[in-house]
């Protein structure tokens, strides 16, 4: 009983997932956007966008404003900030400015990328004591081979 209750919700959310929206050529959109599917730009959108889907920013397409997804595609305009989960790639007629951050990047000859870009890898922390140990490995090293 309760089992069934939550394969229909998971079916639900994979559904809500694959969900396309598209804003067309010629249409301007004015405001905030939430959605948990794919959004394909081709038009104007000032704003703000956050989707846990793909962003694709079509040739025509011009985004103004703060953008959050998992993945992007960019032919178009993008002005603002702009937060990619995984992979972002810029394409030959891209134009693109702002501040970036996403896990990998890829920029395709011919793509103008004038932006301020941050890796949202892990970054490791160093420890202080660690520091030290190599410091006194590499003068233990370079005092070897001075005697040698």
């Amino acid at each position: 009983m309760f089992g069934s209750d939550k394969k229909k919700a998971q079916n639900m959310q994979e559904n809500l997932t694959m969900e396309r929206n598209r804003i067309s050529k010629k249409s301007v959109f004015k405001g905030s956007i939430t959605s948990q599917g794919d959004f394909r730009i081709d038009g104007t959108v000032e704003g703000d966008l956050t989707t846990t889907g793909k962003v694709i920013i079509g040739p025509d397409g011009k985004v103004y404003g703060k953008v959050k997804c998992v993945n992007a595609d960019i032919e178009g305009f993008f002005e603002g900030h702009l937060e990619v989960k995984n992979s972002l790639c810029l394409k030959p007629s891209a134009k693109v400015a702002g501040d970036i951050y996403m896990e990998s990047l890829t920029v395709e000859p011919g793509a103008v990328f004038n932006a301020n870009c941050r890796m949202l890898s892990t970054i490791k922390e160093l420890n202080p004591s660690t520091i030290e140990q190599s410091k006194e490995s590499k003068e233990r090293e370079h005092n070897v081979s001075e005697v040698s």
